[in-house]
């Protein structure tokens, strides 16, 4: 959805890069400081909400593993109701919101529910993290493609190592840290050479 100067709509849906408040967007930084109601991750760099008006109404839905403040019904819910109030609202997601961070379905069900919203990308610690380690995620002389794939699903299926496996390429796998050894384990019983090297970023 194109937004231009005349138009906002009722809900932004705002990538708030991977926690290092330098790497957040001017646009995002706009849409914090315009908001009515900000509903926030904990991913987030909190001092974000620093610069929102004093009037804002803050909403914290942060979620962790086994451990959601907020079910992603009741944010979908949550989002329409106050956009509905006639109040712009401004969810704050880290990273990027369509990458690994449900922002898909909530613009979906804005969008279903006939209420006008915008996605604001953000920086994605995928490619921001190993940057900061000195690490390109592609090299032109070298690795000409990137994959990036989800460590936690959540269906059963588990991950593809079967196919992962024979990706050539950088392999960045999300939200891992707890899967690291299932992660190893299944590369290298697919065919996936234990010689190859690897960086472990948190």
């Amino acid at each position: 959805m194109q937004v231009n100067n005349i138009y906002k709509p009722s809900v932004s849906i705002v990538g708030a890069g991977p926690g290092n408040i330098e790497l957040v967007t001017k646009k995002a930084m706009d849409c914090i400081k315009e908001a009515d109601v900000i509903v926030y991750d904990n991913l987030i760099d909190i001092s974000l909400l620093n610069y929102a008006s004093l009037n804002t109404e803050l909403i914290y839905a942060g979620k962790e593993a086994a451990n959601h403040h907020l079910s992603q019904g009741s944010i979908i819910e949550l989002l329409m109701d106050k956009a509905r109030e006639g109040k712009y609202v401004v969810r704050l997601k880290g990273g990027d919101p369509y990458l690994f961070g449900r922002g898909s379905e909530e613009a979906l069900a804005l969008k279903e529910a006939g209420i006008s919203y915008e996605i604001v990308s953000g920086v994605t610690s995928s490619i921001a993290v190993p940057a900061y380690a000195g690490i390109p995620v592609t090299d032109r002389r070298f690795v000409s493609s990137c994959h990036i794939i989800t460590a936690h699903r959540e269906d059963e299926a588990g991950i593809d190592f079967e196919n992962i496996s024979k990706l050539e390429g950088t392999l960045v796998f999300m939200m891992g840290l707890a899967k690291l050894h299932n992660i190893v384990q299944g590369l290298i019983s697919h065919g996936k050479a234990a010689s190859t090297p690897v960086a472990v970023l948190s």
